[in-house]
Parts: C-alpha cells; sequence; structure tokens
C-alpha cells in the first residue's frame, strides 16, 4: 500500500514524444533545443492537466543535457539527466505563484538568478500558476525577465493568459496548449491498461475520456477510481454506476418519448432521473448537447464531428432519420431558453417540465405549431358578399309570437285568416334589414328575446327554424339571372346610408387639454410647433363646433396649415364629435399674448395676486 503511486504521477511524461496531444507543439521545442535557438522567456498557457508543467520540466532537463540524442531528446544517462531524474538537481527551480506571489518572493527569485548553474549549461526557474501574482511582484519581475543573465531561462506556465499583464506578455514566447482528444486520451488509456493488467471495455474508457473533459490528469484519475470499483474488469455499465452519469440510452429514450407525443411517458422518465439524484439543468444541458448531435448526424459531412464511440454514432444516424430539423431546431432553442432561465425560475421542476411538454407538442406537427405559443387564430369573414353590396338573399327566422300561437286554433277551426296573413309576411329577403349581418344579429337577438320572455311568462313558444344554405341562394340567383327592381333598390339604399355622425358635447378644458396632447405627441423635429400650440389661444363656438385657433403671423399659420387635417381629426376621435372644424386666425398687434416660460406666468400671476411679491421676498424665493 505504500509503494503505490497513482497513475497520473506514475506514467508522467519523461520525453518529448511521450507527452499526448501536444505533437505540434513539442516538435517546436526539439527543433528550438536542436538548433540552439532558445529563448530567454517561454510562456506555457492551456487548461488543466493538458501537461503544461510536464512539458516545463521535460524542456529544462532536455536543454542541459550534456548528450543529447540527434532528435532533440535527453540522453537520461548523464549526471544532469540523472540528478534531474532523482530530483537532486540544482539548475531547476520551481515556484509556485499561487502561495508565494508576493514580492519578496520574486525579490529572492531574482537573486538566484545571479547564481550560475553547477552542472550543465543553463538555469531553469519554472513558475507555475504565474497569473497569481500581485501587480507589485509582477512591476519587481519586469526588469530580470527582460534582460536576465545568459544562463537563466524562465518558464511561466498559466490557466487564464488573460490575467497577466501585457509587459510580461510582450517578453515571452506564448506556447497554447490545446485540450486533449478524446481519441487520444483513449488511446493513452488503453496504454496504461495494458501496462497495469487490466480488462476494460472501449465503450467504457470513451465515458471516462469524455467525463476528463480534455485532461489527461482529469482522465488517469477517473481511471484509477473505476478501477477500484470495477476491480480490474472495467465495463460500460460499472463506469455508469461509479461516476453517477447519464448514459447515452437515457437521451435516446427520451427522445424517442417526445418524438411520439407521449408526454406522460416523458414525465415519468424526468421523475426517475431526478430521483437518481441528478439535477434537473445538468439533465437539460445533456439534452440540449443529444438534439445538437442528432441535428449534426443528419449529414455524412457533419457526422465525423460526434466524439462518440462506433455504436453510438450510428445510434444517432438513425434517430436522426426519424427528426425533421424544423423539430431540431425548435427542441434546441427551447433547451437553450430553460437552461438560460433556470438559475431564476422559482420552480426549476415545472421549468423543465414545461420545456418537454413544448417538445413534445413540437413533434406531434399540425396540432399545435406555436409548441404551447399558438399565435391568434382570427375568423374567416362570412359575409363577405354582403360587405360587397351584393348580398345573398337569405331567409330571417321565422318565429311565431305568442299572439299568432294563441290564434293557432282559429286555424285549425277551418278559418282561413292565418294563410291568407302569410304570403305578406313572407316579403322578400332582400328588402328586409336582416339581409345585412347587423340584421342578422338583431333577428337573433329578438329571438332570444322571445324565448327569455317565454320562460319567465310559462308559455311556450313554437318556433320554425329553416337552414339557411348560402350555395342554393347563390344558385337561384344564377338561375334566376336578376332580381326584383324594387330589391335592387332597398340594397343600395341599405349599401349607401352613411354611419351615424357622433355629436358629443365638449367645453374649453377638454379642448384644451386634447391639443396640448397633441402637441406632446409631435417628434422632436417639430418641437417649434408643438411649443407655438401651447401658446395659442382658443376659441369655441358651441353652436357650430367650430374651434378657431390664434396664431401669431402668417408663417406660423402656414406651418399649421400642415397639421390641419391631421389635428382636426384627432380632436374628432378623441372628443366623439364629428362636427369639429379647426380654423386658424392672425393674431391683431394688441392682442394679449398667452404666458409659456414660467417667468411670464408669474408676472401675470402678479398681476392678480401682488402679494406673490411680498412672500417671495419674505422667504427669498427664486423661480426654478
Amino acid at each position: 500500500m505504500s509503494n503505490y503511486i497513482v497513475s497520473a504521477r506514475k506514467y508522467r511524461p519523461a520525453t518529448f514524444d511521450s507527452v499526448v496531444g501536444q505533437h505540434a507543439l513539442t516538435t517546436t521545442l526539439k527543433n528550438a533545443i536542436s538548433q540552439g535557438k532558445l529563448a530567454h522567456a517561454y510562456l506555457f498557457c492551456g487548461p488543466r492537466g493538458v501537461g503544461k508543467t510536464t512539458c516545463a520540466r521535460i524542456f529544462a532537463k532536455t536543454i542541459n543535457c550534456l548528450s543529447p540524442t540527434p532528435n532533440g531528446e535527453a540522453c537520461n544517462e548523464c549526471e544532469s539527466c540523472k540528478a534531474f531524474n532523482e530530483q537532486r538537481s540544482y539548475n531547476i527551480h520551481e515556484l509556485d505563484a499561487a502561495s508565494n506571489n508576493g514580492v519578496d518572493d520574486i525579490r529572492g527569485l531574482i537573486e538566484q538568478v545571479q547564481i550560475p548553474p553547477q552542472i550543465g549549461r543553463y538555469k531553469v526557474f519554472i513558475i507555475d500558476e504565474v497569473h497569481m501574482l500581485s501587480q507589485a511582484a509582477f512591476n519587481a519581475f519586469l526588469k530580470t525577465l527582460e534582460e536576465p543573465p545568459a544562463h537563466a531561462i524562465f518558464v511561466l506556465a498559466t490557466t487564464e493568459k488573460h490575467k497577466i499583464m501585457p509587459t510580461i506578455l510582450s517578453r515571452c514566447q506564448i506556447y497554447d496548449f490545446a485540450r486533449i482528444t478524446v481519441a487520444d486520451t483513449i488511446k493513452h488509456l488503453e496504454y496504461v491498461a495494458g501496462k497495469e493488467g487490466i480488462t476494460y471495455e472501449p465503450e467504457a474508457l470513451h465515458v471516462i475520456a469524455e467525463k476528463a473533459d480534455g485532461g489527461m490528469r482529469d482522465a488517469l484519475s477517473i481511471f484509477d477510481q473505476v478501477t477500484s470499483y470495477c476491480e480490474g474488469n472495467i465495463t460500460y455499465q460499472k463506469v455508469i454506476e461509479d461516476l453517477n452519469v447519464l448514459d447515452y440510452d437515457e437521451y435516446f429514450g427520451m427522445t424517442d418519448t417526445l418524438i411520439k407525443g407521449d408526454i406522460p411517458t416523458a414525465m415519468t422518465k424526468l421523475n426517475n432521473i431526478l430521483n437518481r439524484g441528478f439535477e434537473a439543468n445538468y439533465f437539460i444541458g445533456g439534452l440540449a448537447t443529444h438534439f445538437r448531435n442528432l441535428l449534426m448526424s443528419r449529414d455524412e459531412q457533419t457526422l465525423p464531428l460526434l466524439d462518440v464511440s462506433e455504436r453510438v454514432r450510428q445510434n444517432y444516424h438513425e434517430q436522426a432519420k426519424r427528426c425533421e430539423p424544423k423539430l431540431l431546431y425548435r427542441a434546441l432553442k427551447l433547451c437553450n431558453d430553460c437552461d438560460r432561465h433556470y438559475s431564476t425560475a422559482r420552480n426549476k421542476r415545472l421549468l423543465v417540465e414545461l420545456t418537454l411538454i413544448e417538445v413534445a407538442q413540437a413533434a406531434v406537427g399540425d396540432d399545435d405549431t406555436g409548441c404551447g405559443r399558438r399565435p391568434t387564430r382570427r375568423l374567416k369573414p362570412i359575409f363577405k358578399h354582403a360587405a360587397a353590396g351584393s348580398a345573398v338573399a337569405a331567409r330571417p327566422i321565422s318565429t311565431t309570437t305568442p299572439q299568432v300561437a294563441a290564434a293557432r286554433p282559429a286555424a285549425n277551426g277551418a278559418t282561413p285568416h292565418t294563410a291568407t296573413a302569410q304570403p305578406a309576411a313572407q316579403t322578400p329577403a332582400a328588402a328586409s334589414p336582416a339581409n345585412t349581418p347587423s340584421g342578422i344579429l338583431a333577428t337573433q337577438s329578438t329571438y332570444q328575446q322571445l324565448v327569455a320572455a317565454s320562460n319567465n311568462s310559462g308559455k311556450r313558444i313554437t318556433h320554425n327554424v329553416k337552414v339557411l344554405s348560402i350555395r342554393e341562394e347563390l344558385q337561384k340567383q344564377n338561375n334566376t339571372g336578376k332580381a326584383p327592381a324594387a330589391t335592387r333598390a332597398t340594397q343600395a339604399t341599405t349599401a349607401q346610408q352613411p354611419a351615424e355622425k357622433l355629436n358629443t358635447p365638449f367645453n374649453d378644458d377638454r379642448l384644451t387639454y386634447y391639443w396640448f396632447r397633441y402637441a406632446q405627441q409631435l417628434p422632436k423635429e417639430k418641437a417649434a410647433t408643438a411649443g407655438r400650440m401651447k401658446s395659442m389661444p382658443l376659441k369655441l363656438d358651441t353652436d357650430t363646433w367650430s374651434v378657431k385657433a390664434v396664431v401669431e403671423n402668417e408663417l406660423v399659420e402656414a406651418t399649421m396649415r400642415q397639421e390641419q387635417i391631421s389635428l382636426m381629426n384627432y380632436l374628432r376621435t378623441q372628443l366623439r364629435n364629428d362636427y369639429i372644424t379647426l380654423h386658424f386666425e392672425i393674431a391683431p398687434n394688441n392682442m394679449p399674448r398667452r404666458a409659456t416660460s414660467r417667468l411670464e406666468r408669474y408676472k401675470s400671476m402678479l398681476q392678480r395676486y401682488p402679494a406673490l411679491e411680498m412672500l417671495r421676498k419674505e422667504f427669498d424665493l427664486e423661480l426654478a
């Protein structure tokens, strides 16, 4: 137990060729060493676990190797390499800037820079997490970093390059480390499993590589954890259980349920996922990724973008054939909106459930194209012909009033009065107001009133409703080819009747109010016109509803003429009076002008209330 070393340390690369996933970068460093073109400062940037510190150590060992190999690697046999491997080399100094970030730590480092190396040619200073240095430490380090001794080389490593001062960046050669791909991680895990004698399933290693998120150190740590749980036989199911992750089958099953529109089953699946300890936002994020992968799987050109195993890629391709692109776009947007609003939602589970319901409704088809946000549907116009002036003759609903019902026994007694009066009641429908939509509504309203009256009086109304068929009436009109002259005259008279004009009384106060309202609604480019309108005296004639505005001169009158029609229509609408007319007249020279500014209004009030001046002086007031 005491000799156990974790895989991340045991299988740490010792040469440039053993570094995983950074081929271009390691090749550049080897060529620089072989050609003797070494910079005095390097900056290694990238996410965690991608080999920044490891490459810095390999670089430091290689440049001090006394007999390097032809391909630029260290020999591991000379005294310098042995001292490095045994961790007793004085040529390499590591500083953790996260815990040694003060200016005194940098000053101590600067003192060590002046001491030449004992063995080898260079003294290498590796500063890890350099972005954690304080501002004073950066400033103290600037001069030494710019002009160090010939034997000193600095290698800075950081995960957050944007936090480093630009003056530091400009003094370094910057190397950006990329995330390690899933394929490279799986290849290295297979190598480690072979060395340790562990059996595995390829899909199990794929899950570990995805969980590592591009970091080899994380992948090896997860590998050790899974190895302990699986007892030497790593299977896909055990990896899923140990890491507590949602596998692809959960998302495939949920998507199939949503495609079918089976909302109860979808709610049951979501409840099972939440009961297993998964957060709802974790599930909705994975579902959004699943829909994205389905979208990529629809085209052979984008299929390689899926960084999954061959079996899962095939499942994606088959399920994508059953999903329309429009559905996938809509589902992606819904899941993204749910993820953005999740942190601010009070009922987070309800938000996720509503998202699943909307996706299911979107998959159903034309039943609900709005996916829970159905747009307002308008009824199609029925009385098109009546509105155009060529209404079809419609039979009004014949209703037997109580008086007619009371006279029915006389009709049964062979008295021909009812039969004689029937033709007079059946006048042409076109000559009746019931032919128009308003007339039909009036007829229906009358019928409802009769039914209500019958219910209240306890008498029974006998009514005979005939079915109205517009198609039959159109056919009859086409067959006859003409209508009676009286009918056409009545139709023309009905169509040409003007709407009743409004004539609501109003006073000067209401007129002034809406006059000012119109002036305030004018755009900014008409600010001068609005100001003049507020100072215009208005004269109202309540007999003819004539409004006369007094303007200053002809120029103002010409400007107001441009607003006359719009202003008059506005006043008619707001005051509900269609008889309003608007006129303008030029004010005589001796006509008093309305006060508009604060000073003018104060002087006007002072003429009416002289005591205001005494009040102002007493309290030393000023106009705001």
